[in-house]
């Protein structure tokens, strides 16, 4: 499968991206990197935090490769293209997958329910993508690359 099966199945729509997009996009992971580590924060808030940090790493992703993700399972369609996109492997996808849900669980059901353990990972991950996404970038769209990375 790719992303042009993805777009004839209507899970993604073509976008035209812009450099503006993509360093907005990336400023938002790097607020998100810096205050999930803010101290007295809640293990719940902080994998939330991170969680969206990660998430936004594969919205840019997405957009710089000029697609965006359709309204269904948007979340799950956006990390589910990290692969296409920056080639993340399939292990680092399925982590992310489940921080997804643990994130739900936390923000939606169940308080207290996210570990120190698991906000660290969701943390390392989280940067680690982003640092994927900027060599990708570099690589593959260095014109959209922000000024700042």
């Amino acid at each position: 499968m790719s992303l042009k099966d993805w777009l004839r199945n209507k899970w993604l729509v073509e976008h035209e991206p812009s450099p503006q997009e993509i360093g907005d996009l990336v400023s938002v992971v790097d607020r998100d990197l810096e205050d999930c580590q803010t101290p007295g924060l809640s293990p719940d808030w902080r994998l939330a935090i991170a969680y969206n940090g990660a998430l936004q790493v594969a919205t840019a992703a997405l957009a710089a490769a000029g697609y965006r993700a359709s309204r269904e399972a948007h979340h799950y369609r956006v990390i589910q293209s990290l692969e296409y996109t920056i080639g993340v492997e399939q292990s680092s996808i399925t982590l992310l997958d489940g921080f997804r849900k643990k994130r739900n669980i936390a923000d939606y059901e169940r308080a207290g329910t996210v570990s120190d353990q698991e906000t660290t990972e969701i943390v390392a991950l989280a940067l680690r993508l982003r640092d994927e996404l900027v060599r990708w970038l570099a690589e593959q769209h260095p014109d959209l690359l922000p000024k700042r990375t």
